[in-house]
């Protein structure tokens, strides 16, 4: 067995894995992320009850860049507390048990090309919209990390006032004085004003989809994380912001892919333990 955290900017979800099957987890909403000690206390509160003889090994996916062969930890940008994190060493520590750390959407991507609806595909990139905006590439069915785990954060491009991150991620329907889950509630009660915002959320993440095609001209691209549930209220305006992408035979081969994996992070954080990189 093995145990796969997943740690987002608002929650920490374990799980304790056997054969692609979560047989049982548990999650905490993360708080105080000003306090170093206060966090990784919610970590070890996460892990520690699923841990015994049967684990072999603790995968974590974390949202920043690492240094996976050390897991070592920096800049989560959600987490401000988290400026350098020996998160390997500590957890290794504490359980008695290996354990490998890499950003959570390379986890992500991991998780779905093992367990999930990239499978079929052998170049790939994942696009988790959340808190914040992570990517993940697949080259040649191999995760391309870049130094630190660091390829892939399309979310800082210059973009508007801002960037790509800030108008695709959680911090866009602070504009609107909402959130994404209580958007997401008005719209399934038809809220003229919730589908709106939807379509013009819809049109900023075509954007983002616009930027990956013309830097990897992928088979295909992976959404998932806690925003794309909404997925069928900004389908259509997110196409449609596509519209003028320059080449339009490109455009036509990619599959644009939306995740229904159940407890895909999990997965994918516990698919470390054995390999570290898909196969």
């Amino acid at each position: 067995m093995i145990i796969g955290v997943d740690l987002g900017g608002t929650n920490i979800r374990a799980g304790l894995i056997q054969g692609g099957e979560v047989l049982q987890s548990i999650s905490h909403k993360l708080t105080n992320k000003h306090s170093l000690d206060a966090t990784l206390e919610q970590i070890i509160a996460v892990i520690e009850p699923l841990v015994s003889e049967e684990v072999e090994g603790i995968g974590i996916g974390v949202p920043s860049i690492v240094d996976v062969d050390n897991g070592v930890v920096f800049d989560v940008v959600n987490i401000p507390s988290w400026k350098k994190v020996e998160l390997k060493k500590i957890l290794e520590e504490q359980f008695h048990k290996p354990v490998f750390v890499n950003n959570d959407v390379n986890c992500f991507a991991l998780g779905e090309h093992q367990f999930g609806a990239a499978q079929p595909f052998d170049s790939f990139v994942a696009i988790s919209v959340g808190t914040g905006l992570g990517t993940a590439i697949v080259i040649n069915r191999e995760l391309y990390l870049g130094v630190n785990c660091g390829a892939g954060e399309i979310g800082y491009f210059p973009y508007l006032d801002k960037n790509l991150e800030y108008y695709s991620s959680s911090s866009f329907f602070d504009i609107h004085d909402t959130t994404a889950e209580e958007l997401f509630y008005d719209a399934q009660e038809g809220k003229p004003k919730a589908l709106q915002v939807w379509q013009e959320y819809g049109h900023h993440l075509g954007n983002v989809l616009k930027v990956v095609l013309y830097a990897y001209a992928p088979q295909a691209v992976l959404l998932g994380g806690s925003i794309s549930n909404a997925y069928k209220y900004f389908e259509e305006s997110m196409y449609l912001s596509m519209d003028d992408f320059m080449y339009p035979s490109l455009l036509k081969q990619v599959k644009v892919i939306h995740s229904k994996t159940e407890n895909i992070a999990l997965l994918g954080a516990a698919a470390l333990v054995p390999v570290k990189a898909l196969v």
